[in-house]
């Protein structure tokens, strides 16, 4: 038998990215925490960065998501500690190559990740021979890069 939280964080978990919609806040990392407090289910959740126009909506949908399950709920915006894109799950990293967007590689706070000298797999391909066009690709967390080995440009979730 599920718990009141464990069907709140089903219901919160299972929102979708607007701007990547093939990854949910879940396999982001973004959706932090579930918890009851007494009857109003709140959600804890945290923007990928301070800027990203994507934060509210996010959170509106969690909410309706949560209302659309029954539950009377507040959602607390987490910044500390901030985001990172170590908290993207397995799975995540595995629907963004199979949508075309190659995950980030190594740890948010590696000294590669930091100065751009990681080697970046492309997702359609595999191949490693792969350079970057752009610092910024469709959003400011992603870079655009091109594959030179099946010419395929795509776009790469950088450290953060």
């Amino acid at each position: 038998m599920t718990t009141r939280r464990e069907r709140a964080w089903a219901a919160a978990a299972a929102v979708p990215d607007p701007e990547i919609p093939v990854v949910t806040v879940a396999d982001l990392g973004i959706l932090r925490g579930v918890r009851d407090e007494d009857g109003v289910i709140v959600a804890e959740v945290s923007p990928t960065y301070m800027g990203c126009p994507a934060t509210k909506l996010i959170e509106d949908a969690i909410a309706e998501a949560l209302h659309e399950a029954g539950f009377e709920c507040r959602i607390e915006r987490v910044l500390s500690p901030p985001w990172t894109t170590d908290w993207i799950s397995e799975e995540g990293r595995r629907k963004l190559a199979a949508f075309g967007i190659a995950p980030p590689v190594g740890g948010a706070n590696s000294k590669r990740a930091l100065f751009g000298e990681t080697v970046v797999a492309c997702p359609r391909c595999g191949s490693t021979e792969t350079e970057r066009i752009s610092e910024f690709g469709s959003t400011p967390c992603k870079a655009q890069y091109r594959c030179k080995s099946c010419a395929e440009p795509f776009d790469y979730f950088k450290c953060i």
